[in-house]
């Protein structure tokens, strides 16, 4: 068979090229370290290379978000514990002012110590996180939550706006606890109505629950209770509205305190025994604040008002409830923030393994065998040299060399 000098060249040509291109192939891998640089270099390795990327890309992502909502919880789970403490504080003064050997003056001076705690619990309700955000202010996070009205009391212009964060496929966690949550909105320790007891009341009794009995019967209104004589010393109880002049709803005749009076679907429960002449009344009242509640205590003991009256011991009664009962607000919203950290601690580390197992398939499928690459390496530049020194004597060979 004859071959051109053509033919010849573009053979051998062709070899070295080959050799070329194999070396410098070799000579990219030892130099990034990665035996699959391009899909062409394994097509059905690099598919799954870039699946176990695209899954770590995602659980770095889920890491960072793990990491924001851990810093936030952690923020609104100190602040509440503070609060907790602050409040326990202020419960103690309270329960020291009941104290009948104080006077009006000793009683103010734990007025004004409770009205400076209440300003510190109305800092914590405001604090800031590192951005400048309001962290108990739902998702009104750019002006402070809570203020103080023209009439003394607090007052909640943040929302009930919960954010969250994803922390893995489908899995969400809350990273925010709105104000009205931690602080206002706790259940009232009574039910569903909140009682104001009157001045002159004679009466060691308390009113300890008024609830809404029956919804659809429910009437809503300022109700007056009076306890009135028939005429023959026997004690009854009138129950009027608010209307001008007041209507009697109902009249329990004679009343027995053991008795719990039921009307316009409300119930209403009394602990000790009034006195005719004694009276007070409900409005509904389905929620309290903390906030509230510890300002009609500074209130009462700045009143100069005896707080050993039975008025006074009453209404005492029902801010110590619902002073529980902000309490356990707090505390509630406390545990679901520990309980959200725990959850995120857990899908941090699963996220770790995660990436520990895709980390490791990945480096079995890019990672080079230096060893092994080096070896080829040199096998290729051999084959190199030799095609390069093969093809330099052949194209130097003429027939008038044999002549």
């Amino acid at each position: 068979m004859r071959i051109s000098t053509g033919q010849m060249f573009q053979q051998n040509t062709n070899s070295i090229l080959e050799k070329q291109s194999a070396t410098n192939t070799i000579m990219a891998q030892i130099s990034s370290g990665k035996k699959v640089n391009t899909a062409g270099d394994d097509p059905v390795a690099a598919i799954g290379i870039d699946n176990l990327k695209q899954k770590n890309a995602l659980v770095d992502q889920f890491v960072k978000n793990i990491d924001y909502a851990t810093n936030h919880i952690q923020q609104a789970e100190s602040q509440l514990g503070q609060a907790d403490t602050l409040v326990g504080s202020m419960k103690e003064s309270v329960l020291r002012g009941i104290n009948g050997s104080m006077t009006s003056a000793e009683r103010q001076v734990i007025a004004d110590d409770m009205r400076q705690s209440l300003e510190q619990l109305m800092s914590i309700a405001n604090t800031k996180d590192e951005s400048g955000n309001y962290i108990f202010a739902g998702n009104k996070t750019n002006s402070a939550p809570f203020a103080f009205d023209n009439n003394g009391d607090v007052v909640y212009s943040g929302d009930s706006g919960i954010r969250k964060s994803n922390i893995a496929a489908g899995v969400q966690v809350n990273t925010n606890v709105p104000g009205d949550a931690a602080f206002m909105n706790a259940p009232n320790a009574m039910g569903d109505y909140g009682v104001n007891y009157s001045s002159t009341q004679q009466g060691d009794f308390v009113v300890s629950s008024a609830k809404i009995t029956n919804a659809a019967t429910h009437v809503a209104d300022v109700y007056t209770f009076n306890f009135v004589d028939d005429g023959t010393g026997v004690m009854n109880l009138e129950v009027s509205d608010s209307a001008l002049p007041a209507n009697i709803v109902t009249t329990v005749a004679p009343f027995d305190a053991s008795v719990p009076v039921s009307f316009n679907g409300i119930e209403i429960k009394l602990t000790g025994e009034p006195k005719i002449g004694d009276s007070f009344s409900i409005n509904e009242v389905a929620e309290v604040s903390i906030f509230d509640t510890f300002s009609k205590a500074i209130a009462l003991f700045e009143s100069g008002n005896d707080t050993q009256t039975p008025a006074g011991q009453s209404e005492l009664a029902q801010l110590l409830n619902n002073i529980d009962s902000g309490v356990n607000q707090m505390s509630q919203q406390r545990s679901l923030t520990g309980n959200s950290l725990k959850v995120l601690q857990q899908y941090s580390d699963n996220h770790t393994d995660e990436k520990l197992i895709n980390t490791s398939a990945l480096s079995k499928l890019e990672d080079l065998d230096f060893a092994s690459a080096i070896t080829e390496f040199e096998k290729q530049q051999l084959a190199l040299s030799a095609a390069s020194s093969l093809f330099s004597k052949v194209s130097s060979t003429s027939l008038f060399d044999y002549i």
